[in-house]
C-alpha cells in the first residue's frame, strides 16, 4: 500500500485489526463476531475513498459482497 501512496491510511489499520487473527493466521471467532469485522473493514474504505477524493459508495457492497460468499 505504501508503494501506491496509501500507506498514511493504514497507520491506525494494525491497531484496529490485532487480535482478529490468531497466530496461524485463522480469523478469531471467539473474539469478534465476522459480521462486524465485515462491517469495520467497509468503514475503513468508505474513510478511505473520501479521504482520496472519491465517494464512499466506492466501497458500496463491499459488506454484501463478503457476507455472502464468506459467512458461515
Amino acid at each position: 500500500m505504501g508503494r501506491l501512496g496509501l500507506g498514511g491510511h493504514f497507520g491506525g489499520l494494525a491497531a484496529r485489526l490485532d487480535g482478529v487473527f490468531g497466530a496461524d493466521g485463522v480469523f478469531a471467532h471467539d473474539r469478534l463476531r465476522f459480521v462486524d469485522f465485515v462491517d469495520d473493514v467497509e468503514e475503513l474504505l468508505e474513510e478511505m475513498a473520501w479521504q482520496e477524493g472519491g465517494d464512499k459508495k466506492a466501497a458500496d457492497g463491499f459488506e454484501e459482497y463478503m457476507l455472502r460468499h464468506y459467512s458461515g
